[in-house]
């Protein structure tokens, strides 16, 4: 398989140059036993906050990675609680955040919190609008009361629509009706579409859900397929592949979308379009875990604000993307309120018209979460799941990255500043030792 062959292996080159002592220090810390005899700022109460993945970083399938237990013998301290803040970020969207908290508690051998733990659906809680509208929702997993716990009032499945309507569902011969049927129309019109995750039944799913969107939400109708609005269309994880046990990457949600999006263009001749997109590299998600970040420490009653975040994981064009996509929005942030970076973009540009105003810029979820602390979020990628770190460097990284296959989603542009970690490590033990070194923190 293409596995961004000619990208991981300008990467894996960058990392020898620009990261050649991130390794060594990295082992130097861990040997020298909670960094003696290099004072802390910060004595116990930290200034930054960690952005975990968690398959390919703490797991793979349902096994640990080993170092995983080895880090946290350095996040947590005797009492079981964590000495700096952290957030568990995952694409997953097929259970509920209480259960994946209890799955890592239950692996990793510490107490881990719901409020600990992002999956790709968790920032739909803010999207308020949504809430009291007939949303159907795809996935699996016990998708209706996903809905429900995030919000949405009014929700509908596959598999409720399909039971209502069995004449749409007919590429499973053996599925298919045996006797005539009519619809049995007991469902209120849909008003929405909510994509949590790589279905079961992908042909069952992509038939009713374009079936909705062409029929504006009304299965008894036929398809309108002239160039109107389709209905609200929400999707979390846009991972195209994810590592489990296997050796090389299986099919993730982003897999489904690409489906989903050609089957509808190809059908109607126009693009698919989200209303918004979730999950990781989705500034949407960052900003909700930073929030998440802040709430932890004002729980444990830390006196630092939070000015830097470490976002750690093993996909260059979901964690690393992300991360790298959230600190620019937080170095937009902080020059936006600097008048010499103000002052140096008029004089580059000749015009103040070029400098971005506040009122334009902000995100509509900034009023739900607060504003930033951070000014930065530094990418750190692990060697231990999707990425290959067993790869030759090219002689010619400009080629390479021209041919580069991009495997992040449609609607993100691929910019190779984007997919550049901050760092390199080989595993998340090693991820956390250069992060404390960096930060100058020591446990007490």
């Amino acid at each position: 398989m293409k596995e961004m062959r000619g990208l991981l292996r300008f990467y894996r080159g960058l990392s020898t140059l620009s990261n050649r002592q991130a390794r060594p220090k990295a082992g130097i810390v861990g040997s020298r036993c909670g960094f003696c005899g290099t004072q802390s700022n910060s004595k116990s109460h930290p200034s930054f906050g960690l952005l975990v993945d968690i398959d390919g970083v703490l797991v793979r399938g349902r096994m640990p990675i080993p170092a995983a237990k080895k880090s946290f013998e350095k996040l947590v301290d005797s009492q079981g609680q964590f000495v700096v803040p952290v957030v568990f970020v995952t694409n997953a969207g097929n259970c509920l955040r209480q259960t994946k908290a209890d799955q890592l508690s239950h692996i990793l051998g510490v107490p881990i919190t719901q409020d600990q733990v992002i999956m790709s659906h968790s920032p739909l809680r803010m999207l308020k609008k949504f809430h009291d509208k007939c949303v159907l929702v795809s996935g699996q997993g016990p998708v209706l009361e996903i809905a429900k716990n995030l919000g949405f009032k009014n929700v509908v499945s596959i598999d409720m629509l399909r039971e209502s309507f069995p004449l749409l569902d007919m590429v499973d011969h053996n599925r298919r009706p045996k006797l005539p049927s009519n619809p049995v129309v007991n469902l209120p019109k849909v008003e929405a579409v909510i994509l949590f995750g790589e279905p079961i039944r992908w042909e069952t799913n992509l038939q009713l859900i374009i079936d909705v969107l062409l029929t504006n939400g009304n299965l008894s109708g036929t398809h309108q397929t002239q160039k109107t609005p389709h209905l609200p269309l929400l999707a979390c994880n846009m991972d195209l592949m994810w590592m489990a046990e296997a050796h090389s990457p299986r099919f993730g949600h982003g897999t489904f979308l690409v489906c989903l999006e050609n089957i509808y263009k190809k059908i109607t001749g126009e693009d698919l379009k989200y209303d918004a997109l979730m999950g990781k590299p989705s500034e949407l998600t960052y900003h909700f875990a930073e929030y998440l970040i802040r709430n932890q420490t004002m729980q444990r009653q830390w006196k630092l604000p939070i000015t830097s975040l470490y976002a750690i994981g093993d996909n260059l064009m979901t964690d690393i993307y992300g991360g790298n996509l959230y600190n620019r929005y937080l170095e937009e942030r902080v020059a936006r309120k600097n008048p010499k970076a103000i002052a140096k973009m008029v004089a580059a540009t000749g015009s103040t018209t070029a400098v971005p105003q506040e009122e334009e810029i902000d995100n509509p979820w900034e009023s739900e979460l607060a504003l930033p602390s951070a000014t930065s979020c530094k990418s750190v990628l692990v060697c231990t799941g999707v990425y290959n770190p067993n790869a030759e460097v090219p002689s010619d990284a400009n080629h390479c990255i021209k041919e580069t296959v991009f495997h992040g989603h449609r609607d993100f542009r691929f910019d190779p500043a984007l997919v550049e970690p901050s760092y390199i490590v080989q595993d998340v033990a090693e991820a956390v030792d250069l992060i404390f070194e960096q930060e100058k923190f020591v446990t007490q």
